[in-house]
């Protein structure tokens, strides 16, 4: 067994966040005082102080004197104890694989050093810039160890305008609501607007605290608003797992997303969160009402004439709207993917919240895949062991079976949107199907029927995630070693699960981004929102939206025919913008000026005598970029690398490890196997080779008379070593030493 691979731990010791669990402080922490505290005694000796009052020098009212640990390691311990948890759940001899209740989060809660990363990720989203910690002024750690007290002494409410405790790094100038008049008050207090700043710090904090809880009790089937759980991820899954099913039923929990119960969200956070103080804050996010505009109000605004107005010009601190080529690409969202959770001032809480509730869903249907799994002998997909026993490197591919197969299920969520797939008859389908309903209606108080759970079979194509999942029949030569080392080539027979990009929804998104019209025979339109920019600019914007669709079909069958067909709308709608735009009448002139991916210029300046290269050589004029993939040759290749079975994210994978690493057990097991070997660990071998370096140099002859003594004492410690192994190959100045002396 190898030694323990602790260069895998290289990303997540770069943090710098592990130093304080690795290797904790070697002297023994004093007692504790009134008012202080330890977060996790396991990983951490340093005390955090509530209301500012705490033992040490310097003066106790003073934010920087609370500022004592690295915040990331105080999250990355939280982190750790949570997984560490789950692990030790999963590896026990219970029947529950769920961890136990984590500890209080109250003392993190308490942690000024908290409260300053979660400021800072706040202001980063405010004002699109990063603010280093050492860079925070004074008056804003004031006010934040004012806010983390209010919200310790249960005084502060979400939606407060009235008393802020922090204000918004871009509201520097914003008047004290003390000093306003009735109606600024009312108008302040009635109009709909952003939430206030030290709203998304709270939010920001307690997403800190919960996302480790639940990332390590959240079920691996579930992809969205999960930290390394990409759509990408998800589509991969199920070209890895959903080959050998027939029957799919496509749900939509949706609903659950627009309007929550805070009563069903509260009671589902209050079975792994046992704090007080953490469910009081997010069912008073929950129940506060938050302020919306009236249509009484809208209808009542007067007309006014459109006047002139000046072009905008953005503040230096305030942050850029998303660029054209972003916001063409979000039109393109799936339909999965375009709910996002909003629940009242929840805010960037909201997903995780979402997850918490809908991994009821997870749990339920795991248990009945269980539930429903009857194995076959004589099924090449599972047996008793319920091991596949198809082709690793090809998992896409299923060969035929017999009559009698393998019943199994299998699942998959994002979002409020999920897929069942079933192997076996129509019936077991419809079962689970009318048992889904019946758990929804008593669980989450939503009404399905058999048109909101369609059962589809694979022959006719199911959608999900803009991806269709569809089933032919393939006669592959499969090739294997036969007893005796001799190959066997031989006609087989299968089913190959393809997973294609839907061109129908792509036509209707273009439509609906007005790229184009028409559906049989699709026509581009004009992009008329780029008529100001430049040739250089609006090429440069296309290729970015060319690009990012290309990688989104990354892993799409059809990826090379869907993304040269994006490239034609697109260069079709350039094509009539540039026409319109320097009058040239008709697209077959624009080409042939500025050839088939519009990298030429297409207007020169009257009078200009250099040409267009030798201007753009002198840097007067911008570059152009042709535009990517209008030849279906340059669209890259899918990418058919099959997801490794048992998946993980990158960090779960590094935080597995480093618990394994800190695990004694683990280290005495790969002693004793070591040594039941007859290895030898490479930390240990360094250190005979030094004391056979340091034994040698000792004894080596100092005077000729001294030489044979020498040479005897280096013989009998290696006699069983010859002269290439020693290092004295071509060197026999030992043995002409014995002879002289």
């Amino acid at each position: 067994m190898p030694p323990p691979r602790r260069g895998l731990l290289t990303s997540l010791l770069g943090l710098r966040s592990f130093s304080s669990i690795a290797y904790p402080h070697p002297h023994t922490p004093a007692p504790l005082r009134r008012h202080e505290f330890v977060a996790d005694p396991t990983t951490s000796t340093s005390r955090g102080v509530i209301g500012g009052i705490g033992g040490g020098s310097g003066n106790p009212l003073d934010p920087t004197q609370l500022l004592r640990d690295d915040p990331v390691a105080i999250t990355a311990s939280l982190w750790v104890s949570s997984f560490r948890a789950a692990a030790a759940a999963s590896t026990s001899g219970s029947g529950s694989c769920t961890p136990a209740p984590p500890q209080s989060l109250t003392p993190f809660l308490s942690r000024l050093e908290l409260w300053v990363l979660a400021y800072q990720k706040a202001y980063a989203d405010e004002t699109g810039s990063y603010l280093p910690r050492s860079s925070i002024p004074a008056s804003t750690l004031a006010a934040l160890l004012t806010l983390r007290n209010a919200v310790l002494d249960a005084r502060f409410r979400f939606g407060n305008r009235l008393t802020p405790f922090l204000q918004s790094p871009l509201a520097t100038n914003a008047p004290d609501p003390a000093t306003l008049s009735k109606r600024k008050l009312r108008a302040l207090l009635t109009t709909p607007g952003p939430p206030p700043f030290q709203d998304r710090v709270v939010q920001e904090l307690l997403l800190l605290l919960l996302e480790p809880v639940y990332e390590a009790r959240f079920s691996p089937k579930s992809f969205a608003f999960r930290p390394g759980r990409s759509p990408h991820a998800a589509i991969r899954t199920i070209r890895r797992s959903f080959a050998p099913y027939l029957w799919y039923i496509k749900g939509d929990l949706s609903p659950l997303l627009h309007s929550p119960d805070p009563a069903l969200v509260v009671g589902a956070l209050i079975r792994d969160v046992r704090d007080k103080k953490v469910v009081d804050l997010i069912r008073s996010a929950l129940l506060t009402p938050v302020v919306t505009a009236s249509d009484d109000a809208a209808a009542k605004k007067k007309k006014t004439k459109r006047k002139y107005q000046k072009k905008k010009v953005l503040p230096e601190g305030e942050p850029k709207p998303d660029p054209y080529w972003l916001q063409t690409f979000f039109g393109f969202a799936p339909e999965e993917a375009q709910t996002q959770p909003d629940w009242g001032h929840c805010g960037v809480l909201s997903p995780l919240l979402a997850n918490v509730c809908l991994d009821e869903l997870d749990k339920w249907i795991e248990e009945k895949i269980k539930e429903f799994y009857k194995p076959s002998k004589s099924d090449v997909v599972g047996g008793d062991d319920g091991i596949e026993q198809g082709n690793t490197s090809w998992p896409e591919f299923v060969p035929t079976s017999g009559p009698d197969k393998t019943r199994k299920v299998d699942y998959i969520r994002y979002g409020g949107h999920f897929l069942i797939g079933v192997r076996g008859p129509r019936a077991d389908a419809a079962v689970l199907r009318k048992q889904l309903v019946e758990f929804c209606d008593q669980r989450f108080r939503i009404k399905l029927d058999n048109e909101n759970l369609p059962i589809e079979h694979i022959t006719k194509g199911v959608m999900f995630l803009d991806h269709v999942l569809c089933r032919r029949v393939v006669y592959p030569t499969l090739r294997y070693t036969a007893t005796g080392g001799k190959i066997i080539s031989e006609k087989g027979v299968g089913t190959l699960l393809s997973v294609t990009a839907s061109l129908k929804q792509c036509i209707k998104q273009f439509r609906k981004l007005e790229f184009l019209k028409g559906d049989r025979e699709p026509d581009p339109q004009p992009c008329f929102r780029m008529f100001h920019a430049t040739q250089a600019h609006t090429n440069s914007q296309m290729n970015k939206l060319l690009l990012t669709m290309a990688e989104w079909y990354r892993y799409a069958d059809n990826r090379k025919k869907v993304v040269n067909f994006c490239s034609y709308i697109i260069r079709g709608s350039l094509a009539k913008l540039y026409a319109a735009k320097y009058k040239l009448r008709s697209r077959a002139k624009v080409y042939k000026i500025a050839s088939r991916n519009l990298s030429r210029p297409l207007k020169d300046k009257k009078g200009q005598s250099p040409e267009y290269h030798n201007l753009l050589r002198m840097g007067l004029v911008d570059s152009i970029d042709g535009l990517q993939y209008t030849r279906m040759s340059m669209v890259p290749d899918p990418d058919y690398t099959p997801l490794p079975s048992g998946w993980q994210p990158d960090h779960e994978k590094i935080l597995l490890e480093y618990i394994k690493l800190t695990d004694q057990q683990t280290l005495e097991e790969q002693r004793n196997c070591i040594r039941e070997e007859g290895l030898i660990t490479p930390q240990d071998y360094i250190s005979m080779f030094v004391w056979g370096y340091k034994k040698n140099a000792v004894l080596l002859p100092s005077k000729v008379s001294d030489a044979q003594g020498s040479t005897e004492d280096l013989g009998s410690d290696t006699d069983g070593l010859d002269e290439k192994e020693l290092g004295n190959e071509g060197n026999k100045s030992f043995p002409k030493l014995a002879e002289m002396s």
